[in-house]
């Protein structure tokens, strides 16, 4: 009799525990990371909102970069903050311009004072539907009232929710 190993349990319906140090961010999304200066708006390129790094997303999922609360999630669902469970503040931005697209191609998940878990889906973004619209969809995770020192790494691929891409001491 031949022993089946489930490697994959995700497929079954069993989320894997993501276990994260608790003075880690993971990445919001998956796909390549940018350094801010490389953005398309001076506001984010010119560090006017803080130190931080940016994603071009390949797919429609971002979820929890760490365990924390959701401080703050934005009427139009394009920008959201996460206080982890050491008191550090992350304002994540999705895409170049989207507050004018008054919520359309966002979905929430979660609600200002839910608490979520690294991994978690927070916002599903329409990406087939705003890419044919022409939106610019690079995403910002930035550290705008930080007294920590940060350590960003801008380059390389990431998969959302696993990819360690800010570490802070």
């Amino acid at each position: 009799m031949t022993e089946r190993v489930f490697k994959n349990k995700e497929m079954f319906g069993f989320k894997k525990k993501i276990e994260l140090p608790t003075n880690a961010f993971a990445a919001v999304a998956s796909g390549n990371l940018l350094p801010l200066s490389e953005v398309n708006d001076p506001v984010f390129a010119e560090k006017m909102m803080g130190e931080g790094l940016a994603i071009d997303i390949n797919d429609d999922y971002i979820v929890a970069p760490c365990n924390g609360e959701i401080t703050m999630l934005y009427p139009t669902l394009h920008a959201f903050g996460i206080t982890n469970e050491e008191g550090v503040n992350v304002l994540v931005h999705i895409g170049i311009d989207t507050v004018a697209l008054k919520g359309k191609g966002f979905k929430a998940y979660v609600s200002k004072g839910d608490k979520v878990r690294v991994g978690d889906k927070l916002i599903k973004v329409d990406t087939y539907e705003l890419r044919n619209k022409n939106v610019d969809l690079t995403t910002m995770m930035l550290f705008p009232d930080n007294n920590k020192k940060i350590n960003i790494i801008d380059s390389g691929s990431v998969k959302k929710g696993s990819t360690i891409v800010v570490t802070y001491e």
